[in-house]
């Protein structure tokens, strides 16, 4: 192994991290490039990618392709993260790479839940996940979206969701159902309780993104920033020391999957499908699709008002 790989592996590994959280990137595409640098990395034996370039990428991704037989998603992610490396931490323009054996994209056509189906799935979910996996079908909602729903971004009295960095970094504005309204409002009451005591026990803190922990150091225990699904336990903080408590980890919602097996669905339905049956029903109702994505509180409230698509109750 060379010797300056030796050395400045950890330090070009940081380099990236410094550039992606520059960017505000989600942790997981951190993760993600961090993780195929890494493996090209190894996949040459060890030598530094500043003694590597396009033939090397070029190699790497066909082997990715041929010998490992990986889908084209995979193999465009490694791409973008090799990508990321040289143009944003390395400084090095790769040009166009030649040669690269492609991976094939398989054509699936997305799982269409029914209304009874969508019913039938949530009637078998209960408290915090069900109402978790109602937000992702009756507003539209990815699973991270919901999972990072904050206090302040939720307006019951216009039936709003503001969603905070979205796909593309983009917020929008999505509808809260009427048959959410209440359930929604009284999970709130209970958050609100659990942090009161949390401020009491001289916790109640939560992340902050970007620098607004710097520019505004108390916002971090207020109210509007707390998480709408927070999680049971309390983490130290340990650059700050204080005692916070992280959003509820999207593992949880991923019961969808149990309950889609007791609800007797034989299509590989997950809580990504639930997001897909929102557009889906609005579309076949006779909305316009734009209408969906639309800014406007008084389209959206006019949208969850008319609308067929109905909501399985609770069931505690």
């Amino acid at each position: 192994m060379h010797p300056q790989a030796e050395s400045s592996k950890p330090r070009l590994l940081d380099l990236v991290r410094q550039a992606i959280r520059a960017r505000h990137y989600s942790r997981s595409t951190e993760k993600a490039h961090v993780a195929w640098i890494r493996k090209f990395i190894l996949f040459h034996g060890k030598r530094h990618p500043a003694e590597m370039g396009a033939p090397e990428i070029t190699l790497f991704l066909t082997s990715l392709a041929t010998e490992r037989r990986v889908s084209a998603s995979t193999q465009n992610q490694a791409f973008a993260a090799l990508l990321f490396l040289y143009r944003n931490a390395l400084s090095q323009d790769l040009g166009l790479l030649q040669g690269v054996v492609r991976a094939k994209g398989a054509l699936r056509l997305p799982v269409v839940l029914s209304r009874r189906e969508v019913a039938a799935i949530l009637s078998r979910l209960r408290g915090t996940v069900w109402l978790m996996a109602s937000l992702l079908y009756g507003s539209g909602l990815r699973l991270m979206e919901c999972a990072r729903l904050r206090v302040k971004d939720i307006d019951l009295s216009r039936r709003e969701i503001t969603v905070r960095d979205g796909k593309g970094q983009k917020d929008r504005v999505t509808i809260v159902p009427a048959k959410l309204a209440r359930p929604l409002a009284e999970h709130l009451g209970r958050v609100r309780l659990q942090h009161d005591a949390d401020v009491r026990d001289g916790a109640g803190y939560v992340e902050l993104p970007y620098a607004l922990a710097r520019k505004y150091p108390n916002a971090a225990g207020e109210w509007g920033w707390q998480w709408v699904f927070p999680a049971t336990r309390i983490y130290v903080d340990r650059e700050t020391g204080r005692r916070r408590r992280h959003h509820l980890h999207e593992s949880v919602v991923q019961r969808v999957k149990e309950a889609v097996r007791a609800a007797g669905v034989s299509k590989p339905a997950s809580c990504h499908s639930l997001r897909h049956a929102f557009a889906t029903h609005l579309l076949e109702n006779g909305y316009d699709i734009r209408t969906v994505v639309s800014r406007h509180g008084a389209r959206y409230r006019a949208v969850c008002q008319g609308s067929r698509i109905e909501l399985s109750t609770q069931g505690e």
